[in-house]
């Protein structure tokens, strides 16, 4: 799905308005409805609902959606600022139709003050909308920030009130902090990033019948990761298929006590469906990789370290987890990309060995993948002030060094040479253990090795890892689900795709 920016939106409502052809007002009610429906489904109707409205087209929304809901027979009470009542064409019409009802309670913004929310009760934000483009201030802030304090479930519509819907905001910025967003058509980048994404809460895209002629001309380099594009990229086996056709995987990790990394590591690309899984590790893991992976050769690198790097010339590596810091393992090892130039994936140690000297990233293969958290990308690239510095440094990276850069996070960014961004949808918390990154460097790995494209082996990548999180989490719970769980639940993930 196409991430578009604050004014692209406004661009595709307008052409939506000029060649479907609908009214804007009639758009606002087709918005109107459908965040109706979905507060329906979610809502009880004993529940008491405050609607909080701007005086723009957010707040033109809520007047709509007061409507629909007292037609639905829920107790709806209305919020604005009655001191400057004057709204926008078509909230004003929208407004007009709500003060025709006797059944609705219109108050100031001032009135909530002396007003006792309880727990059972709806907070819904309709006061700014995606286009704000100031900080809150003054008694508006005061009304979001008391909002905020209130108990009872809380719903934006369209983004939360004191978001910008493309950039960082301050860190003192005064913004509603919603359970749940209803947005229109698309995600916007304020979802997706942490500084910004803890404000909005769970994530419910509506689709409003947006032009699909805009959406497909219109070039943006952010997307979101779904369904569809999965369905794209995903490459189902062929019947007449044999091992030989998905590849030779070579996992190369470990050290002493640092076995574990690379069994979670050989265990994924396994179970992502490499043809042929190959393990280089170290001696002392040798017992514990044939018995708990014994459909992977094991391949020996060294006693209790890696020490000999060498790989057949067809092989697909992936290199990192546990490596650990050896003098002797980290020269070997950046003597060893020196002298290779097939695309590889790279992660944990390895980004830590590449990180000492900024030379070292001119060894990375073209066409390469790197996987790093937050602090490895800072070892690799330098600081940053907050996560949307980070995506632009990331992109500036990928396009200098020829790379894809895994950014992993709540909402985990793949950045391309090409300066296009997909952000990741799938997973969840429990993904925040030690471990999980080894299961992600495996898979795609093993893409790599079927013959997946190293964007696709990214994208795909990523997503089967949060997908399969996610099954785990719902059997497991997110504090109790392991890394492994993840790999055992790809099965799940594969069934359900083909």
């Amino acid at each position: 799905m196409k991430i578009f920016t604050a004014s692209q939106i406004r661009a595709c409502d307008d052409f939506t308005i000029q060649n479907e052809p609908v009214s804007s007002l009639l758009l606002m009610e087709r918005a109107a409805q459908k965040c109706t429906d979905f507060l329906f489904q979610i809502l009880d109707i004993e529940q008491k609902i405050h609607i909080f409205c701007g005086n723009g087209n957010n707040g033109g929304d809520g007047f709509a959606i007061a409507r629909m809901l007292y037609y639905l027979s829920f107790d709806v009470v209305v919020y604005i600022n009655k001191s400057q009542e004057h709204f926008s064409k078509d909230a004003q019409v929208n407004f007009n139709l709500l003060k025709e009802l006797s059944g609705i309670e219109i108050k100031d913004f001032s009135e909530f003050y002396l007003t006792e929310i309880i727990e059972n009760e709806v907070i819904i934000d309709a006061v700014f909308g995606s286009g704000l483009n100031r900080k809150l201030d003054g008694e508006l802030a005061k009304t979001i920030e008391k909002m905020n304090f209130a108990k009872g479930t809380k719903i934006s519509i369209d983004i939360p009130s004191g978001l910008f819907c493309d950039e960082i905001i301050e860190a003192d910025a005064v913004v509603f902090k919603a359970d749940y967003t209803l947005s229109f058509q698309f995600y916007k980048k304020a979802f997706l990033h942490p500084e910004t994404g803890k404000y909005c809460g769970k994530i419910e895209i509506l689709n409003i019948g947006l032009h699909q002629k805009y959406i497909n001309v219109t070039e943006t380099s952010n997307f979101t990761i779904d369904g569809d594009l999965i369905r794209e990229i995903y490459l189902p086996r062929n019947e007449f298929s044999h091992k030989g056709n998905f590849g030779k995987t070579c996992i190369i990790a470990g050290s002493f006590g640092k076995i574990g990394a690379a069994v979670l590591a050989t265990k994924s690309a396994l179970r992502t469906g490499s043809g042929l899984t190959y393990i280089l590790a170290p001696k002392c893991g040798y017992e514990i990789l044939q018995t708990s992976c014994p459909e992977a050769m094991f391949l020996y690198g060294g006693k209790d370290f890696i020490q000999n790097f060498e790989v057949e010339n067809d092989f697909i590596c992936g290199i990192g987890p546990g490596l650990g810091t050896d003098p002797e393992m980290e020269e070997k090892f950046l003597e060893f990309l020196n002298n290779y130039s097939l695309p590889l994936v790279l992660d944990a140690d390895a980004l830590n060995i590449l990180a000492k000297n900024s030379e070292n990233l001119n060894l990375i293969p073209r066409n390469s993948i790197i996987t790093p958290h937050p602090k490895e990308f800072a070892r690799l690239f330098g600081e940053t002030k907050n996560s949307f510095e980070r995506l632009n440094l990331a992109k500036l990276k990928a396009k200098e060094l020829q790379i894809f850069i895994v950014l992993k996070d709540h909402h985990t960014q793949i950045v391309t040479p090409e300066g296009e961004v997909f952000y990741n949808v799938t997973g969840n918390s429990g993904l925040a253990k030690g471990g999980s990154g080894d299961v992600l460097l495996g898979m795609i790995a093993s893409l790599l090795a079927q013959n997946y494209s190293p964007k696709n082996a990214c994208v795909f990548g990523v997503w089967l890892h949060g997908k399969a999180a996610d099954f785990a989490a719902e059997k497991f719970s997110k504090e109790a689900m392991q890394p492994s769980d993840v790999i055992d639940n790809l099965g799940e993930v594969f069934k359900k795709l083909y």
